[in-house]
Order: C-alpha cells, then structure tokens, then sequence
C-alpha cells in the first residue's frame, strides 16, 4: 500500500473510515484497514472527500481585472465591451502566465477539476492555443477541459462559427454558445440549432450559455432541450446560468422542467455572478437573479455551481474556492435544510464531474485516489466554516498542505490554541 488515510468521515456520513491507496488509486475504504502503507495521514475525524470541481470558467480571462480599464457600472455588457477592448491587446504569453497563476489557487483550494469557456471570436485564436498550453502543462494535477465559446455570438460574428469549427479540430474538448446574445431570438434559436448538430456531427458535448437574462421570454433553454432530445445527445448537453428561469412564470416552467428532464439537459448555476449580474434594472423588489436550483435538483436534473469569474472585466473578486460559490448558492436558493446543504457540496463535487463526463472521479473503490481532507467533520460544517483544506492529494501524492484554521485567546493572561471546528 502506498498511502493510508486513517480515521476519515466521508461525505455519506460514514465515519472512522481508513482509505488505501496504491498506484494512484484507492483499494480499500473500511474500518481499521489492517494493512500498513509507506505513508499514513491521519485524518482525526476531518472530513475526506474528492476534489472540488468547477464545470464552468472562463480561464482565458481570470486575472485580467482593470485591463484596459476597471468595469464601473459592474454590469454584464459593460464587461463584454470591456473584453472587446482587452482583446486586441492581448498575448498568448499573458493568457497563459495568468492561467497558470490561476492554476495555482485552484491546486490549493483542492479545486483539481475546470471546465473553461474559450472565446473563439478573434480570428488569431490567441486564446486557443494559450490554453491548449495550459491544459498540457496542468494534466498531472489538474482535468482542464476546454470549451469553444462564441462570445460574440456565432451569428453576429461572422466568422465564429469557422472560428469555432478551427477552435474543434486543434483539440478543444466541447461546442459551447450564447443564444440570447444574437441580434434576434429566431437568431439565437438558429445558432442553437447549428451548435447542437454540429456537436451531434462530432459526438462532442454541449454547454452553452443560456438565457443569461433577465428576461422571462429568453427561452432558449428550452430549444435546447427539443434540439438535444431530437438529436439524441441525453447526458451531453447542459445550459449554463439559465438566470432568465428566475423570471418566468411558474406556469412555464411547469412544462420546462420535464422536457429538460427528457432531454437529459444539465443546468450549471453561477451564484457569485449570477446574484451580481443580474437584477441590475429593477428597483424594488430586486430579484436575485439565480435560476431555480431546488426545482431543477426536484425535477431529477443534474446541477452544479461554477465559479464563472475571477477577477475579471466581470467581476473583480474570486478566489477559486468553490466552497465560496457553494455557500452563497446555498442561501441564494434559500437551502437551508439538512438534505438541501448537503445537495449544495454535491453542486461542486460529484455533479460537475457527472457533467464534464469526469472518469475515474467519486470516493469508490477503483476511483483515482484524488482526495481532499478539509477541516471540518461533515459537508454541511465545511460549507458553513470554508473549510481550510488541510491536504489536497492527486493520484494518491501530495500536492498541498495546509494549517488548520486557529486563533490565540488569552485567557487570564495564557494564550491557548483554538481550533474553530466545533467538535
């Protein structure tokens, strides 16, 4: 054995379990493995779990905040203009120093997982290839899985869809787009239609930006759906943000939820932006924005939380923690029951990897032995403290360590250590 991690809650509430690791797999999940390894950690009750995993990024952009100028209003069209600006300014070189920076906060975070959107619409596909760089130079610790990304629109840009095609055959992994961005929604319906056939054509996944509104009648998620179950692609397309849901009437969405169902379509919501971006014209009462989770979750759809931004033209905060993301999704939704905040944890881990079509991912016997211990004993305690990740392992090594949170009091004038998990 090469690795044992002794004493580990898991996150099916399993308790004092040991987890064997050799060559880079996990062998053994049981009490008291009777076995000895090279290494041992001893876990102390903490939490063990897989890896956090982001299904929606945009890399290409993270870390460029206040190039070629800061986003005053903080709304969504200001940051696309504002990207428009920064591209033409921009380096392969650049995108990927960043890229790589960012790389680094996630390995630390325990975020060994991303799924980035890479805008295609500059003809140089500068973008492209910096991150086609990145993603070899990250694979021994972190699954990159990149996304052909229209951020123009692929039919208000005239040569996206070329772009898009090129984008495919140099190795980006996924057909993504942005419906509601063209010039009409018969546009944005055919630029649905186009993706779907051409990812069909491929056997390529589906993850478009959808419905990024706050418009009720931004219905795109629902073409979606048809072009999905009509091509046969269930379990390969998902709708990212799907803000406008929030919007509609209840009537509406009645019928939504069960032909998203059908299709097999997923749905990534991005709490942090969402909650930001959206609601920017109404006044009171302000809406907040974020699709409706629980009742896509209710409704058998599978649902994750993304990071989306981090530091930005669109958002100037982010730290690749995706407890972060999971803890405000948690009271934007208002899921606040045991069951619910526990469905929040899977939103970052086991969902996202079901919807990048991860393999080797979970907690099993036969998995990779890609596991986190955080400082905190259950999923619901890590999510309320941001667990600190006392250690982040990848094919059964070491990759980071980290203290356990702690803050000196004195007492009668004798500091004492102590720890804020509360056991």
């Amino acid at each position: 054995m090469d690795l044992i991690i002794r004493n580990a809650n898991l996150p099916d509430g399993r308790s004092a379990m040991d987890v064997g690791i050799l060559d880079g797999r996990i062998v053994a999940i049981e009490h008291a493995l009777p076995l000895q390894a090279h290494t041992e950690i001893k876990a102390n009750g903490n939490l063990v779990s897989p890896p956090f995993v982001d299904a929606h990024f945009h890399m290409d952009a993270t870390l460029s905040y206040g190039l070629p100028r800061v986003n005053q209003s903080g709304t969504l069209l200001e940051g696309i203009a504002l990207w428009g600006e920064l591209k033409p300014t921009l380096t392969q070189d650049a995108i990927v120093e960043r890229a790589l920076q960012y790389c680094d906060w996630a390995v630390a975070r325990g975020l060994l997982a991303i799924r980035s959107h890479v805008d295609i619409c500059d003809d140089r596909l500068l973008a492209v290839e910096a991150l086609l760089q990145v993603k070899q130079q990250v694979a021994a610790y972190i699954d990159l899985q990149l996304v052909a990304f229209p951020q123009d629109g692929l039919l208000r840009s005239a040569s996206a869809f070329a772009n898009l095609k090129r984008a495919i055959a140099m190795g980006i992994d996924v057909v993504g787009g942005i419906p509601h961005f063209e010039r009409s929604m018969a546009d944005g319906a055919e630029s649905v239609r186009l993706l779907c056939e051409f990812a069909a054509e491929k056997g390529l996944q589906v993850d478009m930006h959808c419905d990024e509104s706050d418009d009720p009648m931004s219905r795109h998620i629902e073409t979606l759906a048809y072009h999905s179950h009509r091509l046969g692609m269930q379990g390969r397309v998902t709708g990212s943000h799907l803000t406008s849901m929030h919007s509609m009437d209840n009537y509406y969405v009645s019928k939504l939820l069960p032909l998203m169902r059908e299709a097999g379509v997923a749905a990534i919501a991005n709490p942090l932006i969402n909650i930001t971006l959206q609601g920017r014209h109404d006044s009171y009462p302000k809406r907040r924005g974020m699709t409706r989770v629980p009742e896509l979750m209710a409704a058998g759809i599978d649902v994750a939380f993304g990071q989306d931004c981090a530091m930005d033209p669109w958002y100037s905060l982010g730290s690749a923690d995706m407890l972060e993301v999971a803890h405000m999704g948690l009271h934007v939704a208002q899921m606040t029951g045991q069951e619910a905040m526990q469905a929040c944890f899977h939103a970052v881990t086991e969902a996202p990897a079901k919807i990048m079509g991860l393999q080797g991912y979970g907690l099993q016997v036969g998995c990779h032995a890609d596991l986190l211990i955080l400082d905190a004993g259950n999923p619901v305690e890590a999510l309320r403290l941001r667990a600190a990740r006392l250690c982040v392992i990848r094919r059964g090594k070491v990759l980071s360590q980290m203290p356990a949170a702690q803050a000196q009091l004195h007492i009668s004038g004798r500091p004492a250590q102590l720890n804020f998990r509360l056991v």
